[in-house]
């Protein structure tokens, strides 16, 4: 088991102090470091990837923010790899100071949060799991390797959609809403087959990043993904919503879940979420 401390850790700069016990976030990573890539020719190319920096960095600052503390998790429990396209000033056309902060951030999650020492999905128990306010998945084309099939996340996702507990999705981190297909949680023996037979998240509006922002992607590489994220939940009935624009800020809120289209949406996902979290706090309902 990963040797991450569920207590609050030493404040960042940027997150409030409080007195009271720091409510715990999930936040759901890969453990690829490429995503494969098929060529005209055939062939399966490793393109390096990972996480997507500002994706992670601006919703999370958010979270610290407002008082809460991140729990990492990821299938293998290793270090989460970081997309270099992401470390990159192109994403901070307005402010270019911002990404050293969102540097400086994930160096500060990595030194006082566990961020290096990820729990596993399987570690990820009931106990655990009940701690947890909500929970996270950033993008970067990491999760399309290995977060969609994973049937311990599947059971991890599947409590929160069951408790309505605020779920944040963005860019590439939809594709995790997959892994609770039954066909994916029911090979966990873990899993109570005698439960749900239907995806969970069938007509649920969610934005994620679209087929055409895809398309530039895999112009730029000479190739193809297996699956693109909006094509794979519009097969299982997922009602997927875009901006007009590409690269155009996109955040959609269903019952439960937040969802934002792309890197430009992390900080309306960042505010949507806390005040879903702050919502239920209160005792309000998400069903409202």
């Amino acid at each position: 088991m990963s040797n991450i401390s569920l207590n609050a850790g030493p404040s960042v700069s940027s997150s409030t102090s409080t007195s009271s016990p720091r409510k715990k976030i999930l936040v759901v990573l890969s453990s690829a470091d490429h995503v494969d890539v098929k060529k005209p020719d055939g062939s399966t190319v490793q393109h390096k990837t990972g996480f997507f920096l500002k994706e992670l960095a601006v919703p999370l600052r958010k979270l610290l923010e407002a008082g809460y503390e991140p729990v990492f998790a990821n299938p293998k429990g290793n270090e989460p790899s970081l997309d270099p396209m992401s470390d990159s000033l192109l994403w901070y056309p307005t402010s270019p100071s911002s990404v050293n902060e969102d540097r400086k951030l994930l160096e500060e999650m990595k030194e006082t949060r566990g961020f290096k020492t990820p729990m596993r999905f399987k570690d990820v128990t009931a106990e655990v799991l009940d701690m947890c306010a909500g929970v996270f998945v950033p993008g970067g084309h990491a999760p399309m390797q290995d977060l969609g099939d994973d049937a311990e996340l599947g059971r991890v996702l599947t409590h929160f959609h069951g408790a309505l507990k605020p779920t944040a999705v963005i860019c590439h981190g939809p594709i995790a809403l997959l892994s609770t297909r039954p066909e994916i949680v029911l090979h966990n023996k873990a899993t109570d087959p005698d439960g749900p037979g239907l995806f969970p998240y069938r007509g649920y509006l969610v934005s994620c990043y679209s087929n055409r922002e895809e398309k530039a992607n895999e112009w730029m590489w000479w190739g193809n993904l297996e699956k693109n994220c909006e094509a794979a939940l519009r097969e299982h009935g997922v009602e997927v919503q875009t901006a007009v624009v590409p690269l155009m800020e996109k955040v959609v809120v269903d019952r439960e879940v937040v969802s934002a289209e792309n890197p430009t949406s992390a900080g309306r996902l960042g505010e949507a979420f806390v005040e879903m979290l702050r919502k239920v706090e209160r005792g309000g309902s998400l069903l409202e």
